[in-house]
């Protein structure tokens, strides 16, 4: 497996995160969300490289088979691990995609490192700007229910994993879309990841509030949401982000769960295309 080496700064160590790299033409970049892995991307990256596009797909830190290191899953370590990737394999003119956590590391990359090799960005399903429920943010999710995921993640979190499965795909009202078979494999893929990484971002995701860098993201910007997402909420998420990020198209997906990329592959998909192609 392809690998690219990013600096774990705090001691001085190197992270090896795998990467997956097929087609050519222009770079989109695929950011898996919570608590995933590149996998997740299975229906994106074949139409993508159909395409005509060249499409990579790599392993968060702590995540699929990239390292385990015990810290920095902040999203300034995780935009820095992405710069790595880019820098790397001399990625220019690139997409960003960011589902779900993955849209904090678009936003963070653009604030820390510009846009001299981005020309587009996605975010799909994102928890852009801000996740927690707040006095100046009362539509997002209460505190006491994030203490409640951290708890579960901290004491039983192969047995929380998978029921999360099943809310991320509004399970019950899309069984002919997700077999049970589906939700086996995602466990396999959560339950497989780091403990620690698995708590140390959701911490990241929970509690950074990216709204007053959504100005940095100045690049021509495609925003996905389905309208029953039940994991990130769509009013506090892509219904503030597409009133602050400057050159934005907002699509809505109709009663498609948070992991639309199974269950509206196709209309996510031709989302992704044409804006690609545009």
């Amino acid at each position: 497996m392809p690998f690219i080496e990013t600096e774990d700064i705090q001691r001085g160590e190197n992270v090896y995160l795998n990467y997956q790299d097929y087609g050519d033409g222009q770079p989109v970049i695929l950011i898996h969300g919570w608590p995933l892995s590149h996998k997740m991307w299975e229906n994106q990256v074949q139409a993508i490289v159909d395409a005509g596009f060249r499409c990579i797909a790599y392993d968060r830190r702590g995540f699929g088979d990239s390292d385990l290191p015990w810290l920095n899953y902040d999203y300034t370590s995780l935009a820095q691990d992405l710069r790595a990737l880019i820098e790397q394999l001399d990625l220019r003119h690139c997409v960003l995609v960011g589902f779900s956590m993955g849209g904090g590391e678009v936003v963070r990359y653009l604030s820390m490192f510009g846009n001299d090799r981005i020309d587009k960005a996605i975010l799909v399903s994102s928890i852009i700007p801000i996740v927690k429920k707040t006095d100046d943010n009362p539509d997002g999710v209460p505190e006491d229910k994030l203490d409640e995921i951290m708890e579960a993640l901290r004491t039983k979190r192969v047995t929380f994993l998978a029921e999360f499965s099943k809310q991320f795909y509004n399970y019950s009202d899309n069984k002919k879309k997700v077999s049970e078979e589906q939700l086996k494999y995602d466990w396999a893929i959560t339950s497989a990841a780091s403990p620690r990484a698995t708590i140390e971002t959701a911490k990241a995701w929970a509690n950074t509030d990216f709204r007053q860098e959504l100005r940095n993201v100045n690049v021509p910007t495609l925003i996905i949401h389905g309208d029953a997402d039940n994991i990130v909420p769509i009013e506090t998420s892509s219904e503030q982000s597409s009133k602050e990020i400057r050159n934005n198209k907002y699509i809505k997906i109709k009663d498609a769960p948070h992991g639309l990329f199974l269950t509206h592959k196709e209309e996510l998909n031709n989302a992704i295309i044409d804006f690609l192609r545009q």
